[in-house]
């Protein structure tokens, strides 16, 4: 069977990840969260004390790059691979909403685009992968056979996000989370290198109103058509 590339990319907290996994598991293909990888240089600035509140230190930033390593481990406990940052397992800590609150301003920077744009096009050399982030199917992926664009309102995916965190026992205000869904929003669509555009060739989901299921079998049927059509 023919073995194609789909590339989805969108706003914050859309379920792109979500849908991804799903896609990923049922055509065996190879799952990246490119979000995981700038989420974990993020947290290896905030580590360091690259980056803060009121400060960031983009030099020292770029100049660090060489020293992570950034690596996908699949655990079968889980059933996908999780973020390993310099051998230690960082799929945890780079979820919290004070990486969330850093990370689009890291992944302004073009040093870091450029480091893991490269890693994301070599990890999709022989296709059968399926690749989430912001600028797949406009830059890492520009050929790919499918390309997905999710949206949904700033509210609703706010409401998303808070309903995950809680979950996770973290202490976070609704009001904080929609502040930083919109900031992620203006912060990713106004940044010079690669902003968040719709790839003129992407099919557009707005899943505001559709269950995880209801996407996740609207998206396989393109799936299916296309490899139909090889």
């Amino acid at each position: 069977m023919r073995k194609i590339t789909i590339a989805i990319d969108g706003f914050s907290s859309t379920g792109k990840s979500t849908l991804a996994k799903q896609l990923a598991k049922q055509l065996e293909y190879v799952y990246v969260d490119t979000g995981a990888m700038y989420r974990a240089v993020a947290y290896f600035a905030m580590q360091h004390q690259y980056i803060g509140a009121d400060f960031f230190y983009k030099k020292a930033l770029i100049e660090a790059l060489p020293k992570i390593q950034l690596e996908f481990k699949f655990n079968p406990d889980l059933g996908f691979a999780e973020m390993y940052l310099n051998g230690e397992n960082v799929e945890k800590p780079i979820r919290t909403i004070e990486v969330s609150s850093f990370v689009s301003k890291v992944a302004e920077v073009s040093e870091v685009r450029s480091k893991l744009v490269e890693q994301q096009q070599e990890m999709g050399t022989n296709k059968a992968i399926v690749m989430d982030g912001r600028d797949i199917g406009t830059v890492v992926f520009p050929n790919a056979e499918l390309k997905i664009f999710m949206t949904a309102s700033a509210e609703t995916r706010a409401q998303r996000r808070f309903d995950e965190l809680q979950q996770k026992g973290d202490n976070v205000s609704y009001e904080e989370v929609l502040k930083n869904v919109e900031e992620r929003d203006y912060l990713d669509t106004h940044r010079e290198d690669s902003p968040l555009v719709i790839a003129e060739d992407a099919i557009e989901i707005d899943n505001s109103y559709l269950s995880k299921d209801e996407q996740f079998q609207a998206v396989l049927e393109l799936v299916e058509d296309i490899v139909k059509t090889a």
